[in-house]
């Protein structure tokens, strides 16, 4: 399978909403909650372009598909991967390592402190698939308070401290 990692460009716009709407599709379901990301999850990733910039967002792509999309968003000393989704029907192939590769082969020697992702909690196959890269280390955590009264995963255990998630 022959795989082309390169840099984003406009015409890719379409098969990226495309992507961003895959992984809001899979948000949806291990939070089971269809609100996540509204009526038309795919249009953030036009946020996500403004906020990250085109210079910054990378591609994969396979048979003249894009297949897989990746970026980072810059903040101070640190960079942030986001988002890395490869479409459903390539996955296991080593198209995610082959993105992440490239948002580190672009970031080595910028001086930057810390490379991060925040993948949500119950994403587990992200965390095993971040956590097999080299990110091992815990720099900061989000609490919050759900007022909507969901339903949430109990025996996730950080301290001694038990959460839900």
């Amino acid at each position: 399978m022959d795989v082309e990692i390169r840099s984003y460009r406009e015409e890719d716009k379409e098969a990226c909403r495309e992507l961003w709407k895959e992984l809001t599709l899979w948000h949806r379901e291990i939070y089971d909650d269809s609100s996540i990301g509204g009526n038309e999850p795919g249009l953030y990733f036009d946020e996500h372009l403004a906020k990250a910039g085109p210079d910054h967002l990378f591609v994969a792509v396979c048979g003249g598909a894009v297949v897989g999309l990746t970026g980072y968003i810059m903040m101070g000393s640190e960079a942030e991967v986001e988002p890395l989704v490869v479409s459903t029907e390539f996955r296991g192939r080593g198209i995610g390592t082959l993105l992440l590769e490239e948002v580190a082969r672009r970031l080595k020697g910028t001086g930057i402190r810390y490379l991060n992702v925040r993948p949500v909690t119950r994403n587990i196959k992200a965390l095993e698939f971040f956590r097999s890269h080299g990110f091992d280390k815990l720099g900061r955590i989000e609490l919050f308070i759900d007022y909507t009264g969901q339903e949430w995963k109990k025996d996730l255990k950080l301290f001694d401290m038990e959460f839900e998630y």
